[in-house]
């Protein structure tokens, strides 16, 4: 579901923060969504030194503005929805804090023609996301219970420039590669060789690093023109491992 960003964009989201809410056919979320958008623009200010700008891509955060991230979340958590915090999804996942959803996505840089792998599924909030803004997303879900219902939901929701599949995410999706990003949304022990191989020259990364019992940070991996591969630390984080037989 790319939608085409034009010159008014900039223009809409400041339209959606100002105007009152009103109801829409899920229920009265309008206020929410728009509060929530508000703290993510006033959590990126406060970590600007961290991020090294004080807002994100105007095109991100109409992304942020546009998913229901109520439709993502389980029943029970609902009420929640839109409040600026992870959540359980079940199977001992969570779907992400939208503020790191939001800073993930802008790191990546993501043009509207770019192939865009992301690592854990969960429920399929950070997938659709990402195919607001570009013209196709292969997700990886270990978790045969989250990979289906993810698979469901999304399409359901009308993304049809969305693949999912079922497998070992550290190993990446090598028939679809090379990616012009790579998300990655559990925490890892080390960058996966495999990934890095499979990001395209020019191409970027934004994964998180640490064990269990370590701090985890946020780590931007850009793979040079001529292959060779830099890294910078973005910030702390708190991420469900990354599970599988590596």
């Amino acid at each position: 579901m790319l939608r085409i960003v034009n010159v008014f964009s900039l223009f809409f989201l400041i339209l959606f923060l100002a105007t009152p809410g009103k109801l829409d056919a899920a229920g009265n979320y309008n206020d929410l969504r728009r509060n929530l958008i508000r703290q993510i623009i006033d959590d990126v200010r406060r970590t600007s030194l961290y991020l090294d700008k004080t807002a994100l891509d105007e095109h991100v955060m109409i992304a942020m503005s546009s998913v229901p991230r109520h439709s993502f979340v389980p029943k029970a958590y609902i009420r929640y929805a839109y409040e600026n915090r992870p959540l359980p999804i079940g199977a001992g996942q969570t779907i992400s804090q939208p503020y790191i959803v939001a800073i993930m996505t802008d790191l990546l840089n993501i043009k509207s023609s770019d192939i865009v792998l992301e690592v854990g599924t969960g429920s399929g909030y950070q997938a659709a996301i990402l195919a607001e803004l570009t013209s196709q997303v292969y997700t990886i879900e270990i978790i045969k219970t989250l990979q289906k219902s993810a698979a469901k939901r999304l399409k359901s929701l009308g993304y049809t420039n969305v693949e999912t599949k079922l497998g070992d995410g550290y190993y990446g999706w090598e028939e679809h590669a090379p990616f012009d990003a790579i998300m990655v949304t559990a925490a890892a022990g080390q960058i996966p060789p495999p990934l890095i191989k499979q990001l395209k020259p020019g191409g970027r990364m934004i994964i998180p690093v640490g064990g269990a019992f370590m701090t985890q940070y946020l780590i931007l991996v850009e793979k040079r023109i001529d292959g060779t591969v830099s890294t910078r630390q973005i910030l702390p984080v708190r991420f469900v491992p990354l599970t599988g037989s590596h």
